[in-house]
């Protein structure tokens, strides 16, 4: 999209009160860095942060940035070469240190640090901290993953997307960070976003400006600005507490990025394929991911026998978003995944043992139709899907926008009779629990479906009453019974509201619930619980469920 202070961005499309549970610590007494440790480092050597993610049975990645002298400034390119330490410990107290050492790092890497920690136990909790120059970081928390074989009972992730800085504050990762039960946190996508201050904020007011003050586009840019999010303390207070399962979307790039470039990559913004490998690198430095041998992202996690998580990167490979006039969506020749990553997505899918196959999936696999909303909601409407007015079928930046990939991926589930399916999804500013089916028509005459998907809302981002400027549960309201009498498979809808979503996994049941913040531009914002839906063992469908897990 090209940068103003408006969003016509591709998504679908506040509410009150306290997160419940006695799962919850209260949020004010989370400290800055991790409840039940160390307060946040004051020194500047360690201004960033600590994180943890990718956990194995026997290792997790550890990550961490370094200011050693005042000119090692984010995307700065300056600043000596520095030595840093890293312990694991069993206890907060770093009496029992079962794995440490010493790693390098400089301006070629942006002074970022991250550690493959190797050796851990299987299912356990441990706590880790670097040192430089004599001067500690906060504590981080974070757990390995079971044994591969191992028979796990419960999977508890907290799951994020669409964080934008300038639209508001992180209240939602606060109120994360202040839960015990929880095992890790999904990011879906949009963790950080490129446009220029007072480029797309919140109702188009700007709540806090981006830095660098530019439209990321050079590798400096993307380093500065990944260097910004990690300076939020509610950021900062969710790496530390659980390892994070992140893949990107679009905006850790450019809006609606597809293999050759990007929509809001405009003429006299330099090359793409430069642009592009920038945002990739200053990606891996700031990010506690692991980059596979070929420099892909999307990768596979495995909680014992319980489930089996595919992250996907669905931006690196896709061909360009079709539009009323250019491309058909069901031209085979069409690509959201690229042919190997589908060859690794079928693959893995039908060949686990584990019971539950999870993806990570950043934009919407489900078929949804606008042909029942009235045309007062369209426009906005179309701009959150990426969905170009005049062909209303099809989410032209979600996996509507290539549906001869999800004909194949789907009828591979169906073809080989694989159970238990849960696509777990962002990007699109709003919450959708849903069927999903081989195709939206047949689900008319027979209810089949293959899989399911549970669509987390935003953290920050706008939703469809920000795009009309109208109070939340008004106007959205008649969008949402609509949607619902032209998409059957759909059994939740909520357009309006911002904030998180926990996803509770055991042998019987996937189970997701929704928190909506009452106010995102507040940082000390409480959260509700607003609705849970499940998909029990072996059915496809979803369900409504009376309460949160606890």
């Amino acid at each position: 999209m090209t940068p103003t202070t408006e969003p016509t961005r591709r998504v679908f499309l506040k509410s009150s009160a306290v997160a419940g549970g006695a799962l919850l610590v209260p949020a004010a007494l989370v400290p800055t860095a991790l409840a039940g440790t160390a307060a946040a480092a004051a020194a500047p050597q360690f201004a960033h942060g600590v994180a943890s993610g990718d956990p194995l049975p026997d290792g997790v990645l550890l990550w961490t940035r370094v200011t050693p002298t005042p000119e090692s400034t984010p995307g700065s390119g300056a600043g000596p070469t520095v030595e840093v330490r890293w312990e694991v410990a069993t206890d907060a107290g770093f009496t029992a240190v079962v794995s440490s050492g010493a790693t390098t790092t400089g301006p070629d890497r942006d002074h970022t640090v991250k550690v493959a920690a190797a050796g851990l136990a299987p299912a356990t909790a441990y706590y880790f901290r670097f040192t430089l120059d004599g001067v500690r970081s906060s504590t981080g928390r974070t757990r390995t993953a079971p044994a591969t074989n191992a028979d796990v009972s419960k999977l508890r992730l907290g799951l994020v997307s669409c964080s934008n800085w300038q639209a508001g504050y992180f209240a939602a990762y606060r109120h994360l960070a202040a839960r015990t039960d929880l095992d890790g946190v999904l990011h879906v996508g949009d963790y950080l976003y490129e446009y220029q201050a007072g480029g797309y904020g919140a109702r188009g007011v700007t709540i806090r400006p981006h830095v660098p003050a530019n439209e990321m586009l050079t590798l400096s840019d993307y380093r500065r600005r990944h260097a910004q999010y990690k300076t939020d303390p509610d950021l900062q207070a969710l790496h530390a507490a659980q390892p994070w399962f992140i893949t990107w979307d679009d905006h850790e790039y450019a809006n609606d990025t597809w293999s050759g470039g990007a929509e809001n990559h405009q003429p006299g913004e330099g090359d793409w394929t430069a642009r592009k490998a920038a945002a990739q690198q200053a990606y891996f430095e700031w990010m506690p991911v692991r980059q596979g041998a070929g420099g892909e992202i999307y990768r596979r996690f495995r909680w014992g026998r319980l489930a089996e998580l595919s992250l996907l990167d669905l931006r690196s490979y896709r061909s360009k978003q079709t539009t009323p006039s250019a491309g058909d969506p069901g031209d085979p020749n069409r690509t959201i995944t690229g042919d190997p990553q589908m060859a690794w997505l079928k693959s893995g899918l039908s060949g686990t043992d584990a019971k539950w196959k999870l993806v990570g999936n950043s934009v919407m696999i489900t078929p949804i139709s606008l042909g029942n909303v009235e045309s007062r909601f369209l426009e906005s409407l179309g701009s959150l899907l990426g969905l170009p007015i005049g062909s209303v079928a099809a989410n032209a930046d979600a996996w509507d926008g290539y549906t001869a990939d999800r004909q194949e991926l789907l009828g591979h589930l169906r073809d080989n009779r694989v159970k238990n399916t849960v696509f777990l999804t962002g990007d699109i500013h709003s919450s959708w629990g849903a069927e999903v089916p081989i195709d939206r028509s047949s689900y008319w005459y027979n209810g089949n479906s293959v899989a399911t998907e549970f669509v987390t809302t935003s953290v920050t981002s706008d939703n469809i009453d920000d795009l009309l400027k109208v109070a939340p549960r008004t106007l959205s309201v008649a969008a949402e019974s609509a949607l619902h009498i032209g998409n059957l498979h759909v059994r939740y809808v909520e357009l309006d509201s911002h904030g998180y979503s926990v996803v509770d996994v055991n042998p019987q049941r996937v189970q997701m619930d929704w928190y909506y913040l009452a106010d995102r531009l507040s940082p000390t914002s409480t959260a509700r619980h607003a609705k849970s839906l499940a998909t029990a063992d072996g059915t496809q469908k979803v369900k409504s469920v009376s309460g949160p897990v606890a």
